[in-house]
């Protein structure tokens, strides 16, 4: 089972995105989701699939730190 988690988008270029998680740079394709900087994003393999309002963001963020996992 794959969980994605909120990251922030500090970059686009094109269908190029650069994705903050925590620290760690990832570079995920918009495909056909409209995202800028700033906006959170959840990305599978590579692939920005949806895009979370900052509340959505932080529930799940602060959901996950609870478990410990990031």
């Amino acid at each position: 089972m794959c969980i994605a988690t909120p990251g922030l988008v500090i970059s686009v270029n094109g269908d190029i995105a650069q994705i903050d998680y925590n620290g760690s740079i990832v570079t995920a394709n918009r495909g056909i989701v409209d995202c800028k900087k700033g906006d959170y994003v959840l990305v599978h393999a590579g692939l920005i699939i949806q895009k979370l309002s900052s509340n959505e963001a932080s529930d799940m963020l602060d959901i996950f730190n609870e478990l410990g996992e990031l």
